[in-house]
């Protein structure tokens, strides 16, 4: 063994260890065991041909993004061997497991054959598949999903056979979203069907309303609150049938509605499951049998801010645990401590980023806001306004009434997964909102401000929580019916748009005229992002107002949040 824990060497001797699966966990897990004990027999199966691949890459060759489809070719079978000495086995699929003899039974697909493989320690890294429910004409022959190189093959072969004008994309997640982009980019007419009121389901609806704006100028169709009935043939077109009768023509469809944990051996081998199938694993990523790990989609994982068990079925958590499980076979003792879901998308033009719990989480689990929980919406500048090419990031914070970090959303142009990743690395090491107050960042006009909106997020949570302001957010202001809705902008602003029932006092004559501000009644300040109106709350709390809100987002948040986005042809 070329390294290991000193305290645990005298106890390793060098095992055969069979991996079931490659990509992101298996391949990992095989690389690491490797690097860690050069002498350990080592086998990787595969029941399809690839066994590391780009898979986030996908969309982005069929809309000619990525030129050279070898390029989302990571690993050979060959390249692995000669790098790693790993016996990888494609075309061979592991079906039962004889857990008593340690034993697996494999099919090799190429020979249409049988054999038995005995092993020391199985690692299963069996990953997910795409949801395909039973919708009826959904095994028509131009209807695809899109989770690995040989589906990515069939679609660019469809498309180079069939002239395809119109296309339906069913489901808004990631994979949806970049289909739909990558689909429009080769000049094709797209309509994206959800179930839900948003796409991207990690975020919130505020936030997402930015994306919906992005997107239909882009000129994707949304179809929202509104799943897929009946697929039907009409001469040369499919017939998207959704639940509300909408009848959408189109000549391809891509199914992108989510993953399902590839759970037949787990099944098969009597492993403990969840509800969804995903297999049960303890802190150290060993199944019910001790010389049993899973790594990867299959997973259920501890979500690292609730400890609430999910499945997280990402790129990164999955290698993270393939290098782990090799690490603890190898007698490390490492503890997988969860994940934090953190996720991105490119969205045509603009960046979505995510950590952590979301409100839709929160208020699933029973929490109320302000009772439980607090949020702050800020819409700064992705760097300082006076260096040209400043973009504006929103960036939602959501924390305890102690400080502790929940989660986190952004959405922008430019440097948005910068801003999600800081919060990601505070949340993880266990920082509190008062915490990215402090936090020393790069400052240059070129690359962001003097006080970063990480800083900023963490300022105003700090004003919440002190006491030195208070907010509500753009959903809570139906609420507060008897409030007075002060809108402190210019009134060349106001003649722009403006919250129904608004008093338009500016910031600037608030002190001059603020006999004109009624009393005794609750007042929400709005302005543009909510600069003026935190100055204006103030004015009014150190003038003898007892009940003053900021309106979290200002008008910006408004009028997107209460804007319809959907395609109405």
């Amino acid at each position: 063994m070329a390294f290991a824990n000193k305290s645990k060497k005298d106890e390793y001797m060098s095992k055969k260890v069979l991996i079931v699966g490659g990509v992101a966990g298996g391949a990992s897990c095989a690389a690491r065991l490797r690097r860690l004990d050069e002498k350990a027999e080592i086998i990787l199966f595969e029941r399809g041909e690839f066994i590391s691949f780009a898979n986030c890459g996908l969309p982005y060759h069929i809309g000619g993004v990525i030129k050279d489809r070898d390029e989302l070719l990571l690993q050979t079978p060959e390249s692995f061997y000669a790098r790693f000495n790993v016996d990888v086995r494609i075309y061979n699929e592991v079906i039962d497991i004889d857990r008593a003899n340690k034993i697996v039974k494999v099919i090799d697909r190429a020979k249409g054959s049988e054999y038995m493989e005995s092993y020391d320690v199985l690692v299963l890294s069996t990953g997910s598949s795409p949801m395909k429910p039973p919708i009826p004409g959904i095994d028509n022959e131009g209807i695809f999903q899109l989770w690995n190189i040989p589906d990515m093959d069939r679609i660019i072969e469809f498309m180079n056979k069939k002239t395809v004008r119109k296309a339906v994309v069913v489901g808004g997640g990631f994979i949806g979203i970049e289909m739909a982009e990558n689909l429009i980019d080769r000049d094709i007419e797209v309509t994206l069907v959800e179930m839900l009121n948003q796409v991207m389901a990690p975020i919130d609806f505020d936030m997402a309303q930015i994306l919906h704006s992005h997107m239909t100028e882009k000129g994707l169709r949304l179809v929202l609150e509104d799943g897929v009935s009946e697929f039907k043939q009409k001469n040369e077109s499919i017939i998207v049938k959704t639940k509300s009768g909408k009848e959408i023509a189109a000549d391809m469809v891509v199914l992108a509605i989510g993953v399902v944990p590839n759970s037949q051996l787990l099944k098969a081998s009597n492993l403990p499951m969840n509800r969804r199938g995903g297999a049960i694993i303890d802190e150290y990523l060993r199944t019910e049998d001790e010389n049993i790990y899973a790594v990867g989609d299959m997973v259920e994982v501890v979500h690292f801010v609730n400890g609430e068990k999910r499945m997280i079925p990402l790129a990164g958590p999955a290698n993270k645990m393939g290098r782990m499980a090799a690490d603890n076979i190898c007698g490390m003792n490492r503890k997988y401590n969860g994940s934090q879901g953190t996720g991105v998308v490119k969205v045509f033009d603009m960046t979505s980023a995510s950590v952590g719990l979301n409100e839709k989480d929160l208020k699933n689990a029973g929490k109320e806001i302000r009772k439980d929980y607090r949020v702050t919406v800020i819409h700064p500048g992705s760097h300082a306004g006076y260096y040209p090419g400043a973009s504006t990031i929103t960036l939602k914070l959501i924390f305890d009434l102690n400080g502790k970090i929940l989660g986190a959303q952004a959405v922008g142009y430019e440097g948005v997964e910068k801003r999600i990743d800081v919060i990601a690395t505070a949340q993880r090491l266990g920082a509190t909102i008062y915490d990215l107050e402090e936090l020393e960042l790069n400052y240059a006009p070129s690359f962001s401000s003097a006080k970063d909106p990480v800083n900023m997020a963490g300022y105003t949570a700090e004003n919440i929580l002190s006491g030195t302001i208070d907010n509500i957010t753009c959903d809570q202001l139906a609420d507060y019916r008897d409030a007075v809705i002060l809108d402190v902008r210019t009134p060349e602003e106001v003649s722009m748009g403006a919250v129904p029932g608004y008093l338009n006092i500016p910031v600037d004559s608030l002190r001059d005229r603020i006999q004109e501000v009624p009393v005794g009644r609750p007042v929400v300040v709005y302005c543009r992002v909510g600069i003026r109106a935190y100055i204006a709350c103030r004015i009014l709390m150190q003038n003898g107002f007892n009940e003053v809100y900021n309106l979290a987002g200002g008008y910006v948040s408004y009028s997107t949040i209460n804007s319809d986005f959907t395609f109405k042809g």
